[in-house]
């Protein structure tokens, strides 16, 4: 056993003692199939926004857009673009056209998963008075969440390359798959654009108004409508409109931590860029997380969070519809070693 001792409110050990899927245990046949159940049209939406939105870097200063480049080409083309490439360049008797491309992309820049190595806390886990960097089941920074090797000379944006995350890393949910299903929670129905921290007592209201039911293994998406301004500000985001628009978990709440682990639910989802809304100040006194609800899902409960999904077509149609409840399918990259990933979701009804 990695630990003598885990979090409070924490279910370190519920899946093993080298569990690495953490609450996406509880996706297995039986919520395909309860996914399966709520197809009834045949309709898809993707739930994903372009993935060079939201522009620029205002937002997060070190999480930069996409970019791409065209391959090379070799032999008698030696540095030539692979792009439009004709290969009767390098045989006049081939009529192929080729085109061919690299991505460099931030895995949390826009549409994606945090995967559990994404945060981790300092905790004594092993009971003797002194805290360790741990992540959740107590896996260890070092040893299993590794840092790239130490950098030389001047600091720039490639100079650590390779940290790795042994254990928790995002092929893990990857391999597992990632399909069953989802429910609904429409916050913007009730809160508009107001920048508002839902509290445990108003969420019950919410879901008994809008007749929710969440159970044990599913997927809870959180539309706040900051995917509708994110796009309509068409890749030139204002940070200041964005970061005091829409609603978002009130993740200093702890009546509602304890009711996200104890309901069940396998995965927390919103189109804002934390599910909590990020906290402008903190009620805690002591030590104490920054991001309260991540440090609950992630660190403690193995519950993997989706940030930035498009999730304003699907919310209206199942509000037209009086549903709440879809099929989802969003695999993440199976990146080795990889603590988040870019998801392009699609959710069938």
């Amino acid at each position: 056993m990695r630990w003598k001792k885990r979090p409070d409110g924490s279910n370190w050990g519920a899946f093993g003692a080298d569990d690495q899927l953490g609450a996406m245990n509880l996706v297995g046949p039986e919520q395909v199939r309860k996914g399966l159940a709520e197809v009834c049209h045949g309709r898809t939406f993707c739930l994903s926004l372009p993935l060079d939105h939201p522009g620029g870097t205002a937002l997060h200063p070190r999480r930069h857009p996409p970019r791409r480049f065209a391959t090379l080409r070799g032999g008698k083309n030696e540095g030539a673009q692979c792009f439009c490439h004709a290969a009767s360049r390098d045989n006049p008797l081939y009529c192929d056209v080729f085109s061919d491309d690299v991505a460099l992309i931030h895995t949390q820049y826009s549409t994606q998963w945090d995967g559990l190595a994404h945060v981790g806390a300092e905790f004594d886990a092993d009971d003797d008075g002194t805290e360790e960097i741990v992540f959740y089941n107590g896996f260890r920074a070092g040893t299993d969440i590794k840092p790239a090797p130490a950098a030389t000379g001047q600091i720039r944006w490639d100079s650590y390359e390779d940290p790795r995350a042994e254990a928790l890393g995002i092929e893990n949910l990857a391999r597992h798959g990632v399909q069953g299903r989802a429910v609904m929670v429409d916050l913007h129905r009730h809160y508009g654009q107001d920048n508002h921290a839902v509290t445990f007592a108003e969420l019950m209201n919410i879901l008994k108004q809008d007749r929710v039911v969440i159970e044990r293994g599913d997927m809870v998406c959180f539309y706040t409508g900051l995917d509708t301004l994110i796009l309509g500000m068409n890749k030139q985001p204002v940070a200041e409109i964005l970061l005091n628009s829409c609603a978002g978990l009130d993740g200093s709440d702890e009546q509602l931590l304890n009711w996200i682990s104890e309901t069940g639910m396998a995965a927390l989802i919103s189109d804002n860029f934390a599910v909590e809304l990020m906290p402008k100040s903190s009620r805690a006194s002591g030590r104490h997380a920054m991001l309260p609800l991540h440090h609950h899902c992630l660190f403690k409960n193995g519950i993997h969070l989706g940030e930035l999904w498009r999730l304003d077509e699907l919310a209206l149609w199942l509000r037209t519809e009086g549903r709440s409840r879809f099929l989802l399918t969003a695999p993440p990259l199976a990146l080795p070693g990889a603590v988040g990933s870019p998801v392009s979701p699609i959710a069938t009804v």
